[in-house]
């Protein structure tokens, strides 16, 4: 547990740790039912960053989590596995980047088949409309 706490809140995996608990200070009014999901969606539009087509409140949230994971399973494998030394060191400091951009992929790939659940949302429109053009 002690690694786990330090591997959580170590320098370069606290920033993704500091946005998962933002996530659930957003979250934590929406399951009393003090705010609702659909509150910041228009605020954000997710099109640029291959997410659109499904709300803010789902595909947002799925971004830190996977960064969080990934940042905080990479140093525990580290750990367990590696031999401790430079490179162990210069890794630990790489791994919150690449976990951050391997999270930015997977949320992409894991929305993308959520677009058919919300019909309402501007990136599936637009998709369907490229795809009329096309054919």
């Amino acid at each position: 547990m002690r690694t786990f706490l330090a591997a959580a809140t170590g320098l370069p995996t606290i920033l993704p740790t500091a946005a998962l608990v933002v996530i659930v200070c957003f979250w934590l009014p929406v399951a009393l039912g003090v705010a609702s999901a659909r509150d910041f969606d228009a605020d954000a539009d997710l099109r640029s960053w291959g997410m659109g087509g499904v709300p803010v409140a789902v595909a947002l949230p799925a971004l830190p989590a996977l960064a969080w994971s990934l940042s905080v399973a990479t140093p525990l494998l580290l750990t367990a596995f590696a031999p401790p030394g430079p490179a162990t060191g210069l890794l630990r400091l790489v791994v919150p980047v690449a976990a951050l951009l391997a999270a930015w992929r997977l949320t992409c790939l894991l929305v993308r088949p959520l677009h058919r659940l919300f019909p309402d949302e501007p990136g599936l429109r637009e998709l369907r409309h490229a795809g009329r053009r096309a054919a």
